[in-house]
């Protein structure tokens, strides 16, 4: 490293360099996984020492914890946009879909490989952009406009939650165009809804007898 490089190292500001830190593990999550990560690694990586690595984060978990907050905020903050601007419930799944795939196309599986990892789910404190937040978010909405009983509308928004990953996964290793696979996803979650609606209807719903 030479004289110049060290400069611009050490000018950057703290809030900077633990920015860049992020971003290179996430560079390293969404390319080979957690299993390679290291601090020594991603001091490498980042043109750093492992040690300086240290004066950011305690652990490596706590790294990572700290990269899965991040990301969750920016994709949360995205999809809370598309929710508030829909005027129809197609339109809420249209945009929040949208938003999860195209992060899913410009920065890979990272939030699914760090929510994967035990380290991470064991102790995590759940926050403002947490799945649970999100899902019942939803469910009040789908409880509202389906005129269902609340718990079924978590059980089938959570369940639903799960098609947009198994979509962007397949988005990662597919030729078929992202919009494509989104008008696939969107079918297939609006479908979901409908059938469960018409289920508790024919079915599940108590019997309503004359008096």
């Amino acid at each position: 490293m030479n004289k110049e490089t060290s400069i611009k190292r050490r000018r950057l500001s703290p809030e900077k360099r633990k920015s860049l830190i992020l971003d290179h593990t996430a560079d390293i999550v969404a390319s080979d996984g957690v299993a390679v990560l290291s601090m020594e690694l991603i001091g490498r990586k980042a043109g750093i020492s492992k040690s300086l690595v240290y004066t950011y984060f305690d652990s490596l978990t706590d790294l990572l914890r700290a990269l899965l907050k991040r990301e969750l905020k920016c994709l949360r903050q995205l999809q809370a946009q598309e929710a508030q601007a829909a005027r129809t419930f197609e339109e809420l799944v249209r945009g929040v879909t949208h938003q999860y795939l195209k992060y899913i196309e410009e920065r890979g599986l990272i939030v699914e490989r760090l929510q994967a990892e035990p380290s991470l789910s064991a102790g995590h404190d759940p926050t403002d952009y947490s799945r649970n937040d999100a899902v019942h978010y939803v469910a009040d909405i789908v409880a509202t406009n389906f005129d269902i009983p609340i718990d079924l509308a978590i059980a089938v928004t959570d369940i639903s939650f799960g098609l947009p990953a198994t979509a962007g996964a397949f988005c990662l290793h597919s030729d078929m165009s992202r919009e494509e696979i989104e008008k696939i996803t969107v079918t297939m979650i609006l479908g979901s809804m409908n059938a469960v609606q018409n289920d508790y209807n024919n079915r599940i719903q108590p019997l309503k007898l004359e008096p």
